[in-house]
């Protein structure tokens, strides 16, 4: 038989580590000029283009489920 486990102690825990991790970026972020915030944020738009445009749709273009 497994063990029992208390699903909201679960979330919490997994809620707080979450809280801690987001803090701990803008703790690194806040630390950093405003030239390099500037760099750090248009390289992750630069990523996040990146990946978008490599995204393979399912369905060919024009054609609409009917």
């Amino acid at each position: 038989m497994g063990d029992v486990i208390n699903l909201n102690r679960y979330r919490k825990r997994r809620e707080r580590r979450a809280a801690e991790e987001r803090a701990s970026e803008n703790r690194a972020k806040s630390g950093l000029s405003r030239h390099d915030r500037d760099l750090l944020e248009r390289e992750h738009r630069r990523h996040r283009r990146s990946l978008d445009g490599k995204h393979l749709d399912n369905d060919p273009p024009g054609d609409t489920p009917a």
